[in-house]
């Protein structure tokens, strides 16, 4: 058809299989196994729903002021979207404008060379080492951006402090985003390298560590210039991207820092106790520091594991690409659940 030579074509993001049924165990897109912190529920139950007639508050100011309480910085240093690829988008779309070429891991993210097509932005990938660990000398080249997760995604590898502002000082040209949606399950942030480095945005999730996967809620914080311009991308694209209900829950969560704790403290022993399972069946792995996995064995192939627990209604997450594909990505359930895989994957690999 002669129109669709002027259609922007891309490949997109494939998301982990979402089925529903009674009993099964969902271990394949890294959601929290717990309920939302006790406020969120009082939220939802006070909500007056006659003021869904309004327009929510452009800003999320609520929110936006909970989480720079929370994190110590400016009201105006925070920029918040729904759910952290919202987030990371806009980003791309206000930083990376060059025509070098952006940078970012081999294995990582899948959606960060779907933005690049979409938004035509050049990239180039740049292998892992043998280990999974970023190479810090090969992001000292002249680029247009540069772009990781910590903890990486799928890997589940936490990048060391001092790899991280290795990175960012050898990049003060360009923007650096450090991608910190697992980064509340044992990893030290890189909030602190925000009073040094003005080129940088750490990129976090309500999707993870405060259980609310279902609301869409991410936000970014760097110096309040790069949230500026943000902003300013964000309200020429929609002004009105969060709701008003989103709004008051995401506040809620981020005020019970107790709850977060216990969260994710109870994810924490689940995942170290999943480890030493793993271990004993022959699987082997990086030290992981999110909430999932990311493990290969030593005698059977990833895939035949990852069809054999689909017939017991265990889903976790196979990914069929290069250097990658004999592992499985296992997202950390609750205690029961987690037994029940270890208990499954016993009989099949006995």
């Amino acid at each position: 058809m002669k129109w669709e030579e002027n259609v922007r074509k891309v490949v997109p993001y494939v998301p982990g299989e979402q089925p529903n049924r009674p009993g099964m165990i969902k271990l394949n897109t890294n959601e929290c196994p717990y309920p939302p912190a006790p406020g969120v529920k009082k939220v939802l139950k006070e909500f007056d729903y006659e003021k869904l007639r309004l327009y929510p508050d452009t800003q999320s100011t609520a929110l936006v002021e909970a989480l720079a309480e929370y994190y110590g910085v400016k009201k105006e240093q925070v920029f918040a979207g729904v759910g952290s690829d919202d987030v990371l988008a806009m980003a791309f779309l206000t930083f990376f404008n060059s025509e070098k070429p952006i940078l970012f891991p081999d294995i990582t993210y899948s959606f960060y060379d779907v933005w690049a097509e979409l938004f035509k932005i050049p990239y180039k990938v740049l292998p892992l080492n043998e280990d999974f660990h970023i190479v810090p000398d090969d992001y000292k080249v002249e680029n247009g951006g540069v772009i990781f997760p910590s903890p990486n995604a799928p890997t589940g590898v936490l990048e060391s402090m001092e790899t991280i502002e290795e990175i960012i000082k050898a990049n003060q040209d360009v923007v650096v985003i450090v991608d910190e949606a697992y980064i509340d399950f044992g990893g030290q942030s890189a909030l602190p390298l925000l009073e040094k480095y003005e080129n940088l945005l750490v990129v976090q999730t309500f999707s993870k560590s405060r259980a609310m996967a279902g609301s869409r809620i991410g936000f970014a914080i760097g110096n309040e210039k790069l949230i500026s311009y943000l902003n300013d991308a964000k309200f020429s694209f929609n002004s009105y991207t969060m709701d008003s209900l989103t709004i008051q829950i995401g506040a809620a969560a981020v005020k019970d820092g107790a709850y977060f704790k216990e969260t994710t403290d109870k994810v924490i022993r689940t995942r170290e106790w999943t480890k030493k399972e793993l271990k004993n069946l022959g699987f082997s792995f990086q030290d992981s520091q999110s909430n999932f996995i990311f493990a290969e064995h030593k005698e059977k192939s990833a895939e035949d594991i990852f069809n054999y627990l689909k017939t017991k209604d265990i889903f976790v997450r196979y990914f069929k690409k290069p250097r990658i594909d004999n592992y499985l990505r296992i997202s950390i359930g609750t205690d029961k659940e987690m037994e029940t895989l270890i208990k499954e994957l016993s009989e099949y690999l006995k």
